[in-house]
């Protein structure tokens, strides 16, 4: 009488202890996520007020009351309180748990793309942070912040030279073709159909995604405004000449790109060509 032994039973221990690692890795940059969604909304409401992002600590917009620890918990302290200062009962605002939220399923996104921790997963998260302030700030104060442009520009800089990829020359090219793309808009339009922030934003965007990967984010940023735009028109809530935050759309689309953007040429390329 013998056993038969089954082979994959060897490997069942080393798949478990794999697959228990990715998710405890996928929790971490989760919760991460969540923490660093929380400071940057932080720096989106102390920029618009003009504070330091670091002192004083954290307080309520309305009765000004310093927070507890408690009550800084992302995610859960919102649903705890009930979308409700704990002291003053006034409303919070949702934007808040929901940038935390996006924050923290951007950043799983992006180590699931990189599959590891390394450098190149630094750069994304931080590329991913700019343009999360980028997206907020202008959608609810249709401005742009010069700050977070250059600190992104420099970051963009050094990733295209420490990691070359996009490539130096082509992070300068994309730079270049998108800066001067919306440069030519806003000359034409004399500032009506889109500002100065827009050409700004569009020359970090090139360094971020370096050429031709921009075409994929400002084809998609159009698209996107063109559809959420003409919802509103026809909801009665913008008129056609209304002003509308294309900034927001840039970030999304930039951040798309970055994540699919690879994939979505080659669709593009083998549709055309076959």
């Amino acid at each position: 009488m013998y056993i038969v032994q089954d082979p994959d039973q060897d490997n069942y221990l080393p798949r478990f202890g794999h697959t228990l690692m990715f998710v405890i890795n996928l929790t971490i940059i989760f919760f991460f996520g969540l923490v660093i969604g929380s400071f940057l909304n932080v720096v989106i409401y102390r920029t618009k007020i003009k504070k330091s992002i670091l002192r004083p600590r954290s307080f309520c917009p309305c009765c000004k009351r310093i927070l507890a620890w408690r009550d800084l918990i992302p995610i859960l302290s919102f649903i705890a309180l009930k979308g409700r200062c704990r002291y003053c009962r006034k409303k919070i605002s949702p934007i808040y748990a929901l940038v935390e939220l996006a924050t923290g399923v951007l950043f799983v996104l992006f180590y699931l793309q990189t599959g590891n921790f390394n450098l190149a997963l630094v750069f994304n998260l931080f590329f991913a942070s700019i343009l999360i302030v980028a997206f907020v700030y202008d959608l609810k104060y249709y401005l742009i912040i010069d700050n977070a442009i250059l600190l992104g520009a420099i970051g963009a800089i050094l990733g295209s030279i420490i990691l070359a990829s996009p490539s130096f020359p082509r992070a300068i090219l994309g730079s270049l073709a998108a800066g001067s793309f919306f440069a030519i808009i806003v000359l034409v339009s004399r500032g009506k159909w889109m500002g100065g922030g827009d050409v700004k934003l569009g020359f970090l965007l090139g360094l971020i995604l370096g050429w031709p990967k921009i075409l994929v984010a400002l084809f998609l940023a159009f698209i996107l405004g063109s559809i959420v735009g003409l919802f509103l028109v026809i909801r009665g809530q913008k008129k056609l000449k209304s002003a509308v935050p294309f900034g927001t759309f840039l970030s999304l689309a930039a951040m798309i790109a970055m994540l699919w953007g690879d994939k979505i040429l080659n669709w593009y390329l083998h549709l055309i060509i076959f």
